[in-house]
Formats: C-alpha cells, sequence, structure tokens
C-alpha cells in the first residue's frame, strides 16, 4: 500500500461531514490527505483511527454501472482507506483494515479483524491420517514440496521440526491486529469476513462466511470466492476459483485450483490445478492435478496426484480398531473408474486404471501403466497395458496445456514426463517380479498369484514385453538426445558425450515429490541440509527444491547411463558405433511397436459399436454420417494424425543417426585394416 502523507481534519471539513450525516466518537483521530474532498463521505459513522483519501474518480461494476468512489452508508473502526475506492452500504461496520487503492466494498454485512491474526497462516492440517500423525502447518508460501516433506518424512523428525520452526517463524512475522485488503480488490453481496487478507485484484462475490485466512490473490493471477461459499482456516493462492456454496475447513488450496459447485473439503492440501465439484475431500494430500467431477465422488485419507477420480468413488479407511488409521497412495496419473472402491490401506501404481471393488489391501506400486481389475471379487492385475492406451497419452499431454497458473512465482514444480527414472525403476522391478512369478510357477500356468492380485498367462507375458518395450524406449530417447548435442565423428566423440556431468542420481531410488522428480540422492542431502541447518529458512529450502527441478536432465542421464550398463550389459565408455546402432534399433522397434498400438487403440474408438447412439432416426450409413459429423474421421483426427506423425519423425531420427554411426564404424575398420 503507497505512503500516504495525512492531516487531521479542518472544522469546515467535519462542519460538512456532520451536514452530510457523518458520525464520529473523536474527530481528532479521523486523518485525510491533502486534497481531501469531503463531499465523497456520507452517512458514515468513524471510530478509533481513521485515515481517509480523495476520491475524485468513478469505478465501473458489473454491467458497465459507473459509481463515484467514496464512502457512502458505512461503519469504519480503525481502518486506513487508499484513493479512489468506493464503500457503501455496510450493514455492519469494517474495523481493523487498511484498504488498497480502487478497492470496491458494497453490501457487505461485516468485515473485521479481532485481536492479533495469522490469517489462516500455522493453521495445522491432517492430511492423509485423519488421526494425525502427517499433519502439515500451512502458509502463504507453501509448495507442495516441502508439503510432501512435512507429511511423509516423520520418520526424520529433525527435519520436520526444524521446518516448523521456519514455519513459525513466518507466522510470528505475518501475525498484524490489522488486515489487508489489496489494490483492485471486489467485495460485494457477501456476509460475514473475519481475520481475513485479501490480495490485490481478488473478487468476493455473495460470500457467506469467511474466517480466518488469506486469499493470497496477484494483480497477474486473480483469485474469485463466490456464491454460499463458507471457508474457515484457509489459505487460498493465486488463480484459484472457489464458489457454488462450496465448504472448506483446515484447508490449503494452492495455485490455479477450482472448487465449485458444493464442493466439501476438511482438512486437506490441494496443490497446482486441482479441481473438485460436487464431491468429498477428507484428511487428502491432493497433489497437482487430482480431479474430482462426481456427486458422491469420495476422497479421503490418501495421497493423489495428476488424479482422476470417477463418478462414486471410494477408498475406506473404517476397518480399524485403534483409529482412522489406515491410509493410501495413488500414485500420479492413475485412474478410477465410476463405482470403483478401494480398501486402505492400499498404494496403486502411477498412471494404473482402477475399475470395480478391491476389499484386498493392493500394492501396485512396481507396476505402472497397469489396470486393477475386480473380477468374481479377486482384484485381477493387467501389468503394463495402459502403455498401449491412446488415453494415457492424451492425459500426459494435455496436463501442460491446463496448467492454469499465471502468476510469476510458482510455487509448485511440476515435471510431466510419462517415461522417467521414477516409473522407469518401478518397470524395472516390474519386470523381475513377473520373471520370477514364472519361474516359481512354470511358464504354462494358466494364472499367478502376487500379494493377493490375480494375473493372468497372457497378461503377464504381455506385460513383460511391454516393460521392455518402454524401458528401451526411455534409454534410446535418453542416448539419442545426448547424441543430437554435438556433431559425432568418431567413437571418442560418442564416449565423450555419453558421459556423466555428475553422480548424482546414479544407481539410486527416484521418487516423486509431489509433482517434482528427484533422485533419493538429491533429497537426502537436503534433509541432511535441513536438519543441519545449513538452510537458514523456507526459501533457501525452496531455493534448493528449484535447483533439483531444474538439473532434472542431468540427473536423468547419470542414472541412464547407470541403467543402460546394466541392461545393455557394456560400459557407456566402451559402447562402438555397432553398440549404438544396436540400441537405436531397439529404440525404434520399441516405439513403433508402441506407436502401433496406440494408433490401433485409437481406431476402436471409431469402430461400428462405438458409433451406437448416434444417427438415432436412419441407417447405418446416417449413424456413420452423423457419428463423423461429431467425432470427425479417424484418418483426419488430430490425435491419429500425431501419432503417424510421430512414428514417421522418430523413424527417420532413429535412421539419421543410425547412418552417423554406420559411417564410424566403416571408418574404424578402414583404419584397422
Amino acid at each position: 500500500m503507497a505512503r500516504q502523507k495525512y492531516r487531521n481534519l479542518r472544522n469546515e471539513e467535519i462542519g460538512q461531514l456532520i451536514m452530510q450525516g457523518c458520525v464520529c466518537q473523536d474527530w481528532n483521530l479521523v486523518e485525510v490527505t491533502e486534497n481531501f474532498l469531503p463531499e465523497s463521505v456520507k452517512k458514515s459513522t468513524f471510530s478509533g483511527h481513521i485515515k481517509i483519501g480523495r476520491y475524485d474518480d468513478e469505478i465501473v461494476l458489473f454491467g458497465g454501472v459507473r459509481a463515484k468512489t467514496g464512502i457512502y452508508n458505512a461503519y469504519l473502526h480503525n481502518c486506513t482507506v487508499s484513493d479512489n475506492v468506493l464503500i457503501s452500504n455496510v450493514k455492519s461496520y469494517i474495523a481493523n483494515y487498511n484498504i488498497g487503492e480502487r478497492v470496491v466494498i458494497h453490501n457487505i454485512n461485516q468485515l473485521a479483524v479481532e485481536g492479533r491474526s495469522s490469517f489462516g497462516n500455522g493453521t495445522v492440517v491432517k492430511v492423509i491420517n485423519e488421526s494425525g500423525g502427517r499433519e502439515i502447518p500451512i502458509y502463504d508460501h507453501l509448495s507442495a514440496h516441502v508439503a510432501y516433506i512435512l507429511a511423509l518424512y516423520r520418520h526424520r523428525r529433525k527435519a520436520v521440526e526444524v521446518l516448523e520452526k521456519f514455519v513459525s517463524d513466518y507466522v510470528s512475522f505475518i501475525s498484524d491486529t490489522k488486515g489487508e485488503v489489496g489494490t483492485g480488490v471486489k467485495i460485494i453481496n457477501c456476509d460475514s469476513i473475519r481475520n481475513v487478507k485479501i490480495g490485490p485484484n481478488a473478487s468476493l462475490e455473495g460470500v457467506a462466511k469467511l474466517v480466518n485466512g488469506s486469499i493470497n490473490s496477484s494483480v497477474s493471477d486473480p483469485v474469485f470466492i463466490g456464491q454460499g461459499v463458507i471457508m474457515e482456516n484457509f489459505i487460498v493462492c493465486s488463480g484459484s476459483r472457489i464458489t457454488d456454496s462450496t465448504l472448506i475447513s483446515n484447508c490449503f488450496v494452492g495455485q490455479g485450483c477450482i472448487l465449485d459447485k458444493h464442493y466439501s473439503a476438511v482438512d486437506s492440501a490441494f496443490f497446482a490445478n486441482c479441481q473438485g465439484f460436487h464431491g468429498e475431500a477428507t484428511s487428502i494430500f491432493a497433489g497437482p492435478y487430482t480431479v474430482s467431477h462426481h456427486k458422491s465422488s469420495l476422497l479421503i485419507a490418501g495421497m493423489f496426484s495428476f488424479m482422476n477420480a470417477g463418478s462414486g468413488s471410494n477408498q475406506s479407511n473404517h476397518l480399524y480398531k485403534l483409529g482412522p488409521i489406515h491410509q493410501g497412495v495413488v500414485e500420479r496419473g492413475a485412474k478410477t473408474t465410476s463405482d470403483s472402491y478401494i480398501l486402505w490401506p492400499s498404494r496403486i501404481g502411477a498412471f494404473s486404471l482402477v475399475m470395480g471393488r478391491h476389499y484386498r489391501h493392493s500394492d501396485t506400486t512396481n507396476f505402472p501403466f497397469s489396470y486393477l481389475i475386480e473380477e468374481g471379487g479377486d482384484s485381477h492385475l493387467v501389468p503394463g497395458i495402459n502403455l498401449q492406451s491412446i488415453g494415457t497419452i492424451r492425459d500426459s499431454q494435455k496436463w501442460p496445456m491446463r496448467d492454469r497458473r499465471k502468476d510469476t512465482n510458482l510455487l509448485d514444480l511440476i515435471n510431466f514426463n510419462l517415461l522417467s527414472p521414477y516409473t522407469i525403476q518401478k518397470m524395472i522391478n516390474g519386470r523381475a517380479i513377473l520373471k520370477e512369478l514364472v519361474h516359481a510357477s512354470g511358464e504354462d500356468a494358466p494364472f499367478y498369484t502376487y500379494q493377493g492380485m490375480v494375473v493372468k498367462n497372457s497378461a503377464l507375458k504381455r506385460g513383460i514385453a511391454l516393460y521392455e518395450k518402454a524401458i528401451w524406449k526411455f534409454l534410446g530417447n535418453s542416448v539419442i538426445t545426448r547424441l543430437q548435442k554435438r556433431k559425432i565423428n568418431t567413437e571418442e566423440d560418442i564416449h565423450d558425450v555419453l558421459k556423466r556431468d555428475t553422480h548424482m542420481g546414479c544407481g539410486c531410488d527416484w521418487f516423486d515429490i509431489a509433482g517434482l522428480i528427484s533422485p533419493s540422492d538429491a533429497i537426502e542431502n537436503l534433509m541432511n541440509s535441513i536438519e543441519n541447518q545449513t538452510v537458514h529458512s523456507l526459501e533457501e529450502v525452496n531455493a534448493v527444491i528449484r535447483t533439483i527441478h531444474a538439473n532434472y536432465y542431468t540427473y536423468e542421464w547419470s542414472w541412464t547411463v547407470y541403467v543402460l550398463e546394466q541392461f545393455y550389459g557394456k560400459k557407456t565408455d566402451a559402447l562402438s558405433a555397432l553398440d549404438i546402432i544396436e540400441i537405436v534399433n531397439k529404440w525404434k522397434i520399441a516405439v513403433l511397436d508402441i506407436d502401433h498400438s496406440l494408433y490401433g487403440d485409437a481406431r476402436k474408438e471409431f469402430a461400428m459399436i462405438k458409433q451406437t447412439g448416434f444417427g438415432v432416426d436412419g441407417d447405418n450409413t446416417i449413424r456413420q454420417l452423423d457419428f463423423e459429423s461429431v467425432r470427425g474421421e479417424f484418418e483426419t483426427h488430430a490425435e491419429v494424425s500425431s501419432i503417424r506423425d510421430h512414428m514417421t519423425k522418430k523413424e527417420a531420427l532413429g535412421n539419421s543417426i543410425i547412418q552417423i554411426m554406420e559411417k564410424i564404424a566403416q571408418n574404424r575398420f578402414i583404419l584397422n585394416n
């Protein structure tokens, strides 16, 4: 808020204000700017220390209505009101607020701060476990990654204590006896707002009740809080929209989120671009892009990200004797179908689909891109099948395009990669498990069992093949990307290009830290830095996290070298041009096979059976014409064309690398002979 010079009211100004229906307990406590216009303040009551600006402009409201700025029919207590503000028809009072320029406050009941408030900062949110134990103290700049550490690294007690101390220090720093209403805010037709800090350009329209919270709107990415919303003990970040009688209690709402259509959430944290309509959330950690659009959908006591919950999706943690301590993890990119059910505790692997009702404690973490299907009361695992799904590719493409965040300061750092050390390592593990099942039960067994799940023979063999293709696709992508960095003339050039840039990430596990994909050793270094207090603030913690994110591809290559050497059976500094040709050929086969599967999966969407319901008043010809007019033709469909283009480009890329390697191999042969 801009600094202003203020003066006491002149006697004639006091007289004019009284003539215009204004009342004040002590006019000596009222200060105004030098160019104050008394005619812009009417029928208002003042108490405590008041500072008033100049009101000589108009504000345009919805519908093109133009209103003169000023203070009309209001009661203000201990307030500073900046220039060209419109405050009108305040039924109760505004108390203890600094109000920025060009703010509109119209037809409200109450806007007040009482005592010293932290405005929702420091609120303890019981995520994942309803009984507690994974509490997150929320604050204005909380990222998904810091929240992840606070909630899931409880075994690193010292680190958690240090982070909690950092949050506590921040809470003490920002606590105040006066609230802020930022520049350009609109508060219209609202009822009760108590102990709430409101950032610039926010719009509050028809709000029922807000208690103890921060609305961290920004000029570039405003927040909207709409009709009938009730929130208490909350923080809402820039670009978010909460409306239509949504109920929020003890929640953090990150950037670009939408909570709408009577959604209800308690003790939950929502991070970048989450959406919640109609349903209910209790004690969830909703990582980026967690979406629930349907009535009767319940997300409870779990961690999710890049997740789409089908209608009536449900999880249960109620088979307990010592309180609601059961919890679940649904890893990134998973989906649940309509009326699906998962009994906690369970863990669902990345980019998987859950269909039906599962009453055993499923753990498919080492089987990403799988189906978990109920058949005859059993949980059937179909490993890797989602690698052939056009829907999986569509999801991966739509997430970056649906990033609603416009703030220049992004809190959550998101890696959108489908294939990464995080998922590939799980495929390597899953492939080994599947092979061990064959070894233990024989190649001809009709089905296999793993941790209470059934795997059919055909599904197991296909899963091994699909995981191998995906592994080679990832390895080949990484190798080709390195080789493209500079001109390669000799095998020595190959060895030089394929060298690691760092040992960070080599041979270690990789984690999905709520959207941030990181090697375990980088996270270990961060945890040690927190515990040893070589980082001294939340800002420094976030700086380290940003460095990890920025160096992802450097760390990824270090891990890739390790895996390539294990998988191919040869050190990278010993690879010949012929070895590279073999690796690229394996990559080509994998890429083209997966793309052909995606092409075939897309074609299924245009089959005659999928046209049922089209052309309702005609024959099959009309049905097809109607279908094509709505869905388009298969060959010209954008995503189908994209697959064909991808196959063409990748085959050409592989062939170009092979040509270079053939030339190098030929030159080596000539030199040796």
